[in-house]
């Protein structure tokens, strides 16, 4: 297996912010994002990574950038180490692969997900209330079934150790304007549709993702990871069918892994098993390769 980084230490540079996955550092006019290989379930760090889940994510974000820089700009400078400042290149061996050189951004205050499918805490909304994030569904959907219309469920962004809040369209308004929202409601869709499209052009449903946005001085862009086996649900075409939960190449085996415990979703996290670990990591590169049709190398 390839070797775990789960944290970043560079003396030299400036440590801005430790998120859940990736460490950034200010580098002045820029930043420097590096993706780890910790992984977080239930808003919850693991003590343990999964390998090659930061290249993983760093490649799958760059890969989808390119693929929809038509529909809104991105942060995104280069993922080339020779591209990167002086002061970096002394770290090129961890940076290789796992890190990107971006633009600054002032974040907006708002976890942008879509739902294509009715599927985990969506469809037990559904269950508790006929309704996913106060939008009323029709009566008898089946689990994991198709929306008519893909719906936007915004949540608030939460530090590291809180957790998300799912909240309405009209309380998101209130929390970064309505112009705002209303224009994040629309990129996000048309992103999804788009994502969409080309997954199942390659055998996987993209079954809801979540996106992130910035502000820069040529206004609203895309920021963060987009479109990985940790912002979304993917799941095998060739295996889908409605009325029950689906195989996914995502981190959502982890997360049915650790709901077979008596664990009550707080720190410290139970330790996975090497099993877990090694199967999650099989899944991240599967998703990897179907989506972009390229092999990974480790």
């Amino acid at each position: 297996m390839s070797s775990i980084l789960l944290k970043t230490d560079f003396p030299d540079l400036k440590l801005i912010n430790r998120g859940k996955v990736r460490d950034i550092y200010d580098l002045g006019d820029t930043l420097l994002m590096i993706s780890s290989d910790r992984l977080s379930a239930f808003d919850v760090i693991m003590s343990e990574g999964i390998p090659c889940k930061g290249k993983i994510l760093t490649s799958m974000t760059e890969f989808w950038l390119e693929h929809l820089k038509d529909i809104v700009p991105n942060h995104l400078i280069s993922t080339d180490i020779n591209d990167f400042p002086e002061e970096c290149r002394k770290y090129a061996e961890v940076l290789s692969g796992r890190s990107m050189l971006v633009k600054k951004a002032k974040p907006i205050a708002a976890e942008c997900i879509v739902r294509g499918y009715i599927s985990g805490s969506g469809w037990k909304d559904y269950q508790k209330t006929g309704a996913i994030c106060g939008i009323e569904m029709p009566s008898g959907l089946k689990e994991s079934e198709p929306f008519p219309e893909p719906i936007f469920t915004p949540s608030t962004k939460a530090e590291v150790g809180d957790h998300d809040e799912n909240v309405s369209f009209d309380q998101i308004s209130d929390i970064i304007g309505k112009d705002t929202a209303e224009k994040l409601r629309e990129l996000t869709i048309k992103i999804y549709k788009r994502a969409r499209e080309i997954a199942e052009r390659r055998g996987i449903i993209i079954a809801d993702t979540k996106l992130e946005f910035g502000v820069s001085d040529n206004g609203i862009i895309l920021i963060d990871e987009v479109l990985t086996p940790d912002s979304s649900r993917f799941w095998p075409m060739d295996s889908y069918k409605t009325g029950c939960s689906q195989m996914s190449f995502d981190k959502q085996f982890v997360r049915d892994y650790l709901l077979t415990l008596d664990w009550d979703k707080s720190p410290p996290p139970p330790a996975l098993p090497e099993d877990i670990i090694e199967k999650t990591s099989e899944r991240y590169i599967e998703a990897y390769t179907k989506l972009t049709g390229k092999e990974f190398v480790k």
